[in-house]
């Protein structure tokens, strides 16, 4: 007979536990319980005395977790999720798929002409309308942790040299390259020199790449930006270059003139459906992914050597 440590109300105390840590304090996780900030602290103390460690600090200088308090999310986390796949894995044995199919999206993907995300969203509500996507527009470092933390069932991100932790379905291919601002007197960037303009940064492992040539590829560090959205900006202000998507720097330059630089490399990849093997799949994650593939396949020979 298998005996739980926890009974069905100390489960609750732990889902209030993962709320307040994941909405950074007591206060702001009273209008996302609807409770009183009074009986969200009893629950806390409840999981705090049943572990015997105290799980966060609060007080005039805010709430943190502690050390203890960072495990037991990240375990309490996954066991809740795992609880929550119960009802729909037990109604998709008797063919009916339900609940919710988190899925992280890269920026931008929806402006690539080959993305066919929104067709299959379509036709997965067509087969199964019992299930309920949720989205989540992600980086590509917070998407990888996604995947790891199991936040989110499929990415959408492209793959890159020597990145095995994880599994991957081709959909299409994605090009980059280093972009700057047009001037009216028809100047690339500050006095035409674009090369000499610093490389906008973010956390990524083609800027990395560039970066790393130093002096040889002509490119110095600047400013650091967080997503897409912000690197274009700073490069139509003429005074920065970087790294974007070709398709993405398209749909910008017809607003501002942006191109790309003379000499820029370019990189190339795969935009993929990406799981973590170490997660057991769902009848809504396979679906999802057949969806994808079959919609790919149509109209790319991308997957025609995978």
């Amino acid at each position: 007979m298998i005996r739980l440590d926890f009974d069905e109300r100390d489960l609750r105390s732990l889902r209030v536990f993962c709320n307040v840590a994941e909405a950074g304090g007591f206060a702001a996780a009273e209008k996302l319980l609807h409770m009183s900030k009074a009986s969200i602290s009893r629950h806390v103390r409840e999981v705090e005395e049943r572990l015997g460690v105290r799980l966060c600090e609060r007080g005039p200088a805010g709430f943190r977790l502690t050390p203890e308090g960072e495990v037991a999310l990240k375990l309490a986390t996954g066991a809740l999720r795992s609880l929550e796949r119960i009802r729909p894995e037990i109604d998709a044995v008797h063919g009916v798929l339900s609940g919710p199919l988190a899925l992280g999206v890269v920026e931008h993907a929806l402006g690539h002409p080959d993305c066919k995300l929104p067709q299959a969203i379509a036709m997965l509500k067509r087969r199964a309308p019992n299930v309920q996507p949720r989205i989540e527009v992600m980086t590509f470092p917070e998407l990888n942790q996604a995947l790891r933390e199991q936040r989110v069932d499929i990415a959408i991100r492209g793959r890159y040299p020597g990145d095995d932790e994880f599994d991957f379905l081709p959909l299409f291919s994605e090009s980059h390259r280093i972009y700057g601002a047009i001037r009216k007197e028809g100047k690339e960037g500050r006095e035409g020199r674009g090369r000499e303009l610093p490389l906008v940064y973010r956390p990524h492992p083609y800027v990395d790449a560039v970066l790393a040539e130093g002096g040889k590829a002509g490119y110095m560090r600047g400013p650091e930006a967080g997503g897409l959205e912000a690197i274009a900006l700073l490069v139509a202000s003429g005074d920065y270059v970087g790294l974007l998507p070709t398709h993405y720097a398209q749909l910008i330059g017809k607003r501002y003139a942006l191109r790309a630089r003379r000499g820029s490399p370019t990189f190339q990849h795969t935009i993929c459906a990406v799981t973590d093997p170490d997660r057991p799949s769902t009848h809504r994650s396979d679906l999802f992914l057949s969806i994808l593939r079959e919609l790919h396949a149509r109209s790319s020979g991308v997957l025609a050597a995978a």
